[in-house]
């Protein structure tokens, strides 16, 4: 596979991690589908966890989605493989501020009630709302593996436009050889 295939392939799978990213940080905000929760917690009250709050879904889903279109773009038109480079490593940061809000999420636990008061990480007995570990360990685990395949990805992206600036994109038809590199090189001097 060429590297311009392969920058379009890796797009391609990139765009609906990122949407899961960005949906799931999003269901967050609303515990037990209801938005009662949110609201409280603008109103002052300790209702959502802080890791909700930095929005690593929505945050890491943008920073993995705009490299996304470019690297798309790029994998068609078969060129701008340096570009593609810094982009895919922004998506990286990305999937890195995504997968490690996601993991402290997973650690810490949701803040759970129990006849108003404040009780963190209990896991044992759910309280208000009903089911809301599992609904929080869902969202969170499904944020943290969609961050690890960013990163490897974007990871990936990193080594194919390396190659591809150093290869070419292979998008006409020619085969890479450091024989040709080399046999260009010379006639180029």
């Amino acid at each position: 596979m060429c590297t311009g295939k392969c920058s379009k392939f890796i797009a391609i799978c990139l765009y609906p991690l990122a949407l899961l990213s960005i949906i799931c940080n999003i269901f967050l905000f609303f515990p037990d589908f209801q938005t009662i929760y949110s609201k409280k917690e603008a109103e002052g009250l300790h209702r959502l966890t802080d890791e909700i709050k930095y929005m690593g879904g929505v945050g890491g889903g943008i920073l993995v989605l705009i490299p996304a279109i470019h690297i798309h773009s790029t994998g068609r038109q078969g060129c701008c493989m340096f570009l593609s480079i810094i982009f895919a490593a922004v998506g990286v940061a990305g999937a890195l501020y995504s997968g490690t809000i996601a993991a402290v999420g997973l650690i810490h636990g949701k803040v759970v009630f129990r006849n108003e008061h404040l009780v963190e990480k209990i896991i044992e007995r759910n309280r208000e709302p009903e089911n809301i570990v599992v609904f929080n360990i869902g969202l969170f685990s499904a944020l943290l593996v969609a961050a690890c395949l960013e990163l490897l990805l974007c990871g990936f992206q990193v080594l194919n436009g390396l190659f591809g600036c150093i290869c070419g994109t292979c998008n006409h038809k020619e085969v890479c050889t450091l024989d040709t590199k080399v046999t260009s090189f010379l006639k180029v001097k």
